[in-house]
């Protein structure tokens, strides 16, 4: 397996993306993620966030990664897809997310639906938009060779009968799933019974635990964390990431695993990536 993060971690910082890469750099982390924006952005472009946006060129990008001795896990094209805006907004964003990845060097794209149900539709309603959503993503996903990874994030991909479904929006090798240990756990699942479930199509996972206070707060009333602000190994999902990498690990996974947890506002992003590593040497796990 591999060792990454997603540079969310440092959006409280505000660092550029550069920045970011140097963090990787000297903490000898060879694999990054990020966001993409669709446009031009004030904050962005006077260097205070951390992601990409698509009128960057992605070669160019790619060659200074490599500086870096960095790449692409993945990059995050997660607008929500269940609403009616879905078609309009977040299917052209993630076509364009797709032909950029292929140039920049990045083998997956994520998405996800919305947080909450959409108002003004019904579950079935929203399924269908997605669907025929999906189908036209999974077409060009097929045609650059990117894996189009479906997130648990929101009100019906954290709940396992819908993503069972939402997979099967097309037969294809280019649709598969991110795993997130976060996510699933908040929104009241077992992580390691919801990996269960889709352990075959897992691309890209999603590292993140979850305070005491949050669990005790939310859980089972949000779909999703944004940046996590507990450290992995500190939390109470600690022992469900231990059995999911030990499940990752007996079924041959050999991708990422991407750190989500809050950066520079503190030490948990370097407390998080002194667990892992240790937990991966003691399960046994091989890192490259």
């Amino acid at each position: 397996m591999r060792i990454g993060f997603h540079t969310d971690a440092f959006n409280s910082a505000y660092w550029s993306f550069e920045k970011c890469l140097e963090w990787a750099s000297d903490n000898d982390l060879h694999f990054i993620e990020c966001g993409l924006i669709d446009g031009v952005s004030w904050i962005h472009g006077l260097g205070y966030q951390p992601h990409v946006a698509l009128y960057e060129d992605p070669v160019l990008l790619r060659r200074k990664m490599e500086r870096y001795g960095v790449r692409f896990s993945q990059v995050d094209a997660a607008y929500p897809l269940s609403g009616e805006d879905g078609p309009l907004r977040g299917v052209p964003y993630v076509l364009k997310s797709i032909a950029w990845a292929a140039q920049a060097g990045s083998p997956c794209v994520d998405t996800t639906d919305g947080l909450h149900m959409p108002p003004g539709l019904t579950e079935e309603d929203s399924m269908a938009l997605m669907k025929r959503s999906y189908e036209k993503i999974v077409e060009v996903a097929e045609a650059h060779e990117i894996v189009v990874n479906i997130e648990p994030h929101g009100h019906f991909t954290t709940r396992p009968e819908f993503m069972e479904r939402m997979l099967a929006f097309a037969d294809s090798k280019w649709l598969r799933m991110n795993m997130d240990t976060g996510n699933t756990f908040i929104a009241g699942q077992e992580p390691p019974q919801f990996l269960s479930r889709f352990i075959d199509r897992v691309s890209h996972v999603h590292l993140k635990d979850v305070s005491p206070s949050l669990a005790a707060a939310a859980r089972g009333g949000q779909t999703g964390i944004a940046v996590s602000h507990c450290a992995l190994g500190d939390g109470v999902n600690a022992e469900n990431i231990k059995i999911c990498l030990a499940m990752l690990r007996d079924h041959g996974y050999d991708g990422v695993l991407s750190l989500e947890c809050e950066g520079a506002a503190g030490p948990m992003i370097e407390t998080s990536l002194a667990w892992i590593r240790a937990t991966c040497r003691d399960l046994g796990i091989s890192l490259k």
